[in-house]
């Protein structure tokens, strides 16, 4: 059993990344993939928690994507997190998220509800601040009975206090995902509130944009969708994965090498689809069947 979509404390996920890897190896998965918001910060902390379990931990990252009216997230799998195209390019982005958050903040003192800079700060722990801890913190000084109330009567789409995140483009995505040698794959494709009509058009131009997989299984789809998903992107020529996008405590309902309907995710999705790609693009990858690799963190 594997995940290839998780997330830590450096985004917005509620487990360390060294917790994280012993929370997967407790729940019997061989190898995840840690794909935080927009940076690689956790990568070194995951993977030296899984040598030392035993686990393999595969280097990722998931970067939000300028587009409308949905959502469109890409994770890069099998990435070198120190390659500098990769990271200068997250750094940038990351800027963009610190002005909206600086507007945010101006939009809720102008509404009477202050906001502690410190109080704040406190809640990200360290991780680049964004709207899952601003809900935390409505949540903490009462605004809100919950993170789910925070989002429907403050933060969400088309609520008083959202602003728009100024994205990266696709391109500039996928290139610096292969820039560090690694795979784009398109996240929760049903995101994008497209209708069935517009999707196969619209994931073929993605493909000639340079995507090469496709999560067609994702906790938050329906079953029914993640087979369709799967039948379009062997009709594409899209590889395959699979992911949880596990958060921890932030959505509960989620769970480690689950997707959806609770299905476990099985470890063909990266021995049979993702390796194989990642052997094309990256020399590390390369290692007789059986073997196991020093790059994602399983040990010697």
């Amino acid at each position: 059993m594997i995940d290839l979509h998780t997330h830590s404390t450096v985004s917005d996920g509620t487990f360390s990344p060294a917790e994280l890897a012993a929370e997967a190896h407790k729940t019997g998965l061989s190898l995840f993939a840690l794909t935080d918001h927009d940076t690689v910060a956790g990568v070194a902390e995951a993977q030296q928690a899984g040598k030392e379990l035993g686990i393999g931990v595969l280097p990722g990252i998931e970067i939000s994507v300028t587009w409308q009216p949905g959502e469109l997230h890409l994770l890069g799998l099998g990435i070198d997190p120190e390659n500098k195209t990769l990271q200068d390019l997250m750094t940038y982005a990351q800027g963009r998220r610190q002005e909206r958050n600086i507007k945010i903040i101006e939009r809720f003192n102008e509404a009477g509800i202050p906001i502690d800079l410190k109080k704040l700060a406190g809640i990200a722990g360290g991780a680049v601040i964004g709207r899952p801890h601003f809900a935390k913190y409505l949540v903490q000084e009462k605004k809100a009975k919950n993170i789910q109330e925070a989002f429907q009567n403050y933060l969400g789409k088309g609520r008083p206090f959202y602003i728009e995140k100024e994205c990266l483009t696709l391109a500039e995505s996928i290139q610096a995902i292969k820039a560090a040698h690694g795979i784009p794959v398109l996240a929760h494709p049903m995101s994008l509130y497209l209708s069935w009509g517009k999707l196969p058009e619209t994931i073929a131009h993605f493909k000639e944009e340079g995507l090469i997989g496709l999560e067609a299984w994702h906790s938050g789809a329906r079953y029914g969708e993640c087979l369709r998903l799967e039948a379009l992107a062997e009709e594409l020529g899209l590889l395959v994965t699979a992911g949880s996008d596990f958060h921890g405590a932030n959505r509960k309902d989620v769970h480690l090498g689950r997707t959806t309907h609770n299905i476990p995710i099985e470890d063909r999705f990266f021995t049979d689809n993702l390796l194989p790609a990642l052997a094309k693009v990256n020399p590390a990858y390369c290692m007789p069947s059986g073997g196991r690799r020093a790059f994602w963190g399983g040990g010697g």
